[in-house]
């Protein structure tokens, strides 16, 4: 009765007298049979009731809207309301009677109001509905035609039936007269397909005049429907408008919130750490924790509190984006600034074309479809962007300065920190990404030179074409070295796309040796048929330093309309080879990580789960990686970072097969997609031809083969510049760099470049 009563308070206090156009506040609403009735904050406004699990939710998530015009609304008991609309049904619960009493007035004239504003369905029992002139002048229109192609066919009948009884006089005449036997039969014939004739004619016609009674009888039932189906499709397109405005302030919210907290007050912290305890609900306290970890290795939370304020994390760390620079509880050795970061950059190119405004029409699509296999289908440049999917693999290195970092660092622990948040922030320029690169063809390569400016090179290739893999190989001044093969899988399950890359990055440090295997998780993209695309990422990486057994678990957690969790989180905990926790990572994948050192942990209580949680005492997080703002325009710039912009930029002294050259993605980036069409649909008939050529030259390898015990050897199709070896730290095949590339730049020597372009 406690929280009835403060509920009742609240509502109280929050909520206007009836009558006014926003009425709101607290009621318990009827959820499952396991749970029960839940408080939920309730707000009607122009003719809508909606409901949200907190007041902070007003802000960016709405848990359901019913429309009232439509609604009926019935009270069972003395504190119970019922509203049911179409198939959806409230069943809601008041603190008091006094209370409910109050939500029925303000429900019963929102109901009227909208019904008097609105043009509405009637009741079912009535036989006129409101409806637009311009429908009603349209139906009659198509009445009217029905009614004048009846009295055609009514005509038509009465000619029908005039002629075929004249016909039958005629008949019947004939046969009265003397004809030989055989004629008389033909004659009797004739008259019977005659009679079959007028009955089917005649029948027609009644079928005809049923079908229009039929449609002037069912007309105000159709017109009903028409308008409800409209009213419900500009429902939806408000709620979605809303929605939309809400997500655009929220994250404007969000990244104004670091320049408002670097004015805020600090907030006093203990020297020796602040106790973080557990809680189910969330509450409006400022104050930041994180929950417990479960004691199953697989599963691991790290909750926050609600983020209103950023003054915590801001204040703690200087408020600097990149204050993991300044003294933390990383050592100094980590935040060493190298001479050669000093350097001035080379200019690079800003900005791309904008992408045009082509509307992409299905129908083409489907018919090249028809007659042909599937491999066979050209799928047009619309969907794409104008990178490859090797520029998109080398888009992991944009926050390579985190791996500069992690090699000047002492402790293996504050580098498994760093690398795990690299390896998250290769997702950072997912979040609106929604179009696919191009395939690379085989033996396509893409480098990346930044040796001069950043101290690394790269190297990408397309190392095989069925199952598409590509390798790539990253080498640094700085003191690390980069190596990964990635084949890509992926399950189309109708209203999303599962992207799963398969094969392991690897990480090694020069000095230290340390040596870091991790593998990505599962890229999804939503709504493939209808709504808006929009991508999310879920799993867990395991990042093991396989020198001293150190690990780092990270959980991304797949988005859900009904959880109080921050969109896109990321968790996690680095363990030494012991298993004992030393520090906990939290943020989200498309904006930033933070590490806390973990000084002292304890017993907490059970989980949702029946599992004991323990809690950790940690120091202030520290901020370790944060995304760039993307620049100006780029939202017709295909969402690109500073990074895409140049990865496409032209450059002569690269290799033949360097994914700058392929001609219909350089169409496409200058806006000629027609012509981008044709020369996409030119090089991979090319391919074909050349996988052709390669399968008929291994038949007739074989042929001879069995013909001759002497017959010719036959090679396979081998990678320009890498390898298969066999992986000594995780026993797998994969391709390794075999060198070579660098050095032919340097000699500008192609010719063992194939022609693939």
């Amino acid at each position: 009765m406690s929280e009835q009563g403060k509920s009742s308070a609240s509502a109280s206090a929050a909520a206007p007298l009836p009558g006014s156009d926003t009425y709101k506040g607290w009621l318990f609403k009827w959820t499952n049979y396991l749970k029960g009735y839940q408080r939920r904050w309730f707000v009607l406004s122009n003719g809508l009731l909606s409901y949200y699990r907190t007041q902070a939710e007003m802000a960016h998530t709405c848990r359901g809207t019913i429309n009232l015009a439509t609604a009926h609304i019935d009270t069972e008991d003395a504190c119970n309301v019922v509203l049911s609309s179409g198939g959806r049904t409230y069943h809601l619960k008041a603190s008091t009677e006094v209370e409910r009493q109050r939500w029925v007035t303000a429900l019963e004239l929102a109901k009227a109001k909208a019904i008097r504003m609105t043009p509405n369905l009637s009741d079912e029992s009535e036989d006129e509905v409101p409806a637009s002139k311009s429908n009603r002048n349209e139906i009659q229109g198509t009445l009217k035609i029905l009614v004048s192609k009846l009295d055609d066919l009514s005509t038509c009948n009465d000619l029908i039936a005039k002629h075929g009884a004249a016909l039958q006089r005629s008949l019947s005449e004939l046969e009265g007269l003397k004809v030989p036997v055989e004629g008389g039969e033909k004659i009797k014939a004739v008259n019977e397909r005659a009679t079959l004739f007028r009955i089917t004619s005649n029948a027609m016609i009644n079928a005809c005049r049923n079908f229009l009674e039929l449609a002037e009888s069912h007309s105000k039932k159709w017109q009903r429907a028409l308008q409800y189906e409209r009213e419900q499709r500009t429902h939806l397109e408000e709620t979605i408008e809303q929605l939309a405005k809400q997500h655009n302030s929220l994250e404007r919210a969000w990244r104004e919130a670091p320049a408002l907290a670097s004015s805020t007050t600090r907030a006093p912290t203990n020297k020796k750490g602040s106790e973080r305890p557990l809680k189910d609900d969330a509450s409006d306290e400022d104050e930041e924790y994180f929950d417990a970890m479960e004691d199953s290795p697989a599963f691991i939370t790290v909750t926050t509190q609600r983020r209103q304020s950023q003054s915590s994390l801001s204040g703690a760390s200087g408020g600097n984006a990149y204050d993991w620079n300044q003294h933390d509880h990383m050592s100094p050795s980590c935040n060493d600034v190298s001479g050669k970061e000093l350097q001035p950059r080379r200019q690079r190119r800003t900005r791309v074309p904008d992408k045009p405004n082509y509307s992409l029409n299905l129908w083409s699509i489907m018919k090249n479809c028809i007659g042909k296999e599937l491999s066979k289908i050209p799928m047009p440049v619309n969907f794409n962007e104008p990178l490859s999917m090797l520029q998109r693999l080398t888009e992991d290195l944009e926050y390579h300065e985190l791996l500069d970092k992690a090699a000047r660092c002492e402790s293996s622990l504050e580098q498994m920190c760093l690398v795990a948040a690299f390896s998250v922030s290769s997702y950072s320029t997912t979040v609106h990404r929604t179009a696919k690169p191009f395939n690379p063809l085989l033996g396509e390569t893409y480098e990346l030179d930044r040796l001069e400016e950043f101290g690394y090179h790269s190297l990408c290739e397309q190392v095989s074409h069925h199952p598409p893999a590509a390798a790539h190989h990253v080498i640094s001044q700085r003191g690390w070295t980069l190596w990964q093969e990635i084949t890509i899988a992926s399950k189309f399950r109708g209203k999303y796309l599962s992207i799963m890359p398969l094969g392991s990055i690897h990480l090694k440090f020069h000095s230290s040796g340390n040596h870091y295997v991790w593998r990505k998780v599962t890229s999804t993209v939503h709504n493939i048929i209808v709504g808006k695309l929009w991508i999310d990422q879920s799993g867990d990486i395991e990042i093991v330093n396989h020198k001293t057994k150190e690990t780092c678990t990270l959980k991304f957690s797949p988005y859900s309309y009904f959880s109080r969790d921050v969109p896109r989180k990321v968790t996690g905990v680095v363990t030494d080879s012991g298993d004992k926790a030393h520090y906990i990572l939290s943020g989200t994948w498309d904006e930033k990580i933070e590490s806390a050192k973990i000084i002292q942990s304890s017993r907490g209580g059970s989980g949702s789960e029946g599992k004991q949680k323990t809690i950790y005492q940690t120091l202030s997080p520290k901020l370790l990686w944060k995304k760039y703002p993307l620049p100006e325009n780029a939202e017709n710039m295909y969402h690109f970072s500073a990074l895409a912009l140049t990865l496409n930029e032209p450059d002569d002294a690269v290799g033949l097969t360097d994914s700058r050259l392929r001609p219909d993605q350089r169409l496409m980036e200058e806006g000629r997609w027609d012509e981008a069409n044709s020369e996409k649909q030119r090089l991979e008939e090319k391919q074909r031809a050349v996988r052709r050529k390669r399968e008929a030259d291994a038949s007739d390898a074989l042929d001879e083969e069995c013909d001759n015990d002497s017959g010719r050897e036959y090679e396979s199709y081998h990678p320009l510049w890498f390898h298969q070896r066999r992986d000594s730290i995780t026993g797998e095949t994969h391709f390794a760099y075999k060198g070579g590339y660098w050095e032919a730049k340097e000699r500008q020597d192609w010719t063992v470049c194939p022609d693939i372009f």
